[in-house]
């Protein structure tokens, strides 16, 4: 499993609404600027996440985005299961129906289910309010205090 630049993009833009946000819509070409990513592939992923009722969207003066949803109720894999194709540990557990035709007698695929609901699991409670807690001092940690080096 391989998180892609747009999903790591799109997750990084939701903490940032979820972190600076609060005032209403935000700019594009400021989320561009504080995130450092170029304007053109931001708006990409931000319509994306538009189209999957994460984000809202409004043009003209005034306008950008805004969080639709509330940062405790957005797990990591709400935003990601939007832009990644697949983040199975295996290419056979990418579809619902396994096309593999050693499904049936593969000793290994139990392993890689069980693998692939565990990161399910654990990015579905994973909430955008955690990281949009987390201050300058506290940087990459969870509120617990453990320290969370997640590549961000």
């Amino acid at each position: 499993m391989r998180i892609s630049t747009k999903g790591r993009y799109a997750l990084r833009v939701m903490i940032d609404l979820a972190r600076n946000g609060n005032d209403g819509f935000v700019k594009l070409q400021e989320l561009s600027t504080r995130q450092q990513i170029p304007e053109k592939y931001l708006e990409g992923i931000l319509g994306t996440l538009v189209r999957g009722k994460l984000l809202e969207g409004a043009r003209g003066k005034g306008g950008g985005y805004r969080l639709k949803v509330r940062p405790e109720d957005c797990s990591v894999w709400q935003i990601l299961s939007l832009l990644e194709t697949s983040v199975a540990p295996v290419s056979c557990l990418d579809d619902e129906v396994n096309p593999c035709p050693r499904s049936k007698s593969c000793v290994t695929l139990p392993v890689w289910k069980e693998l692939d609901t565990m990161i399910r699991d654990y990015l579905d409670n994973v909430k955008l309010e955690q990281f949009a807690r987390n201050t300058p001092e506290n940087e990459g940690k969870v509120p617990d205090g453990e320290n969370w080096n997640c590549g961000l």
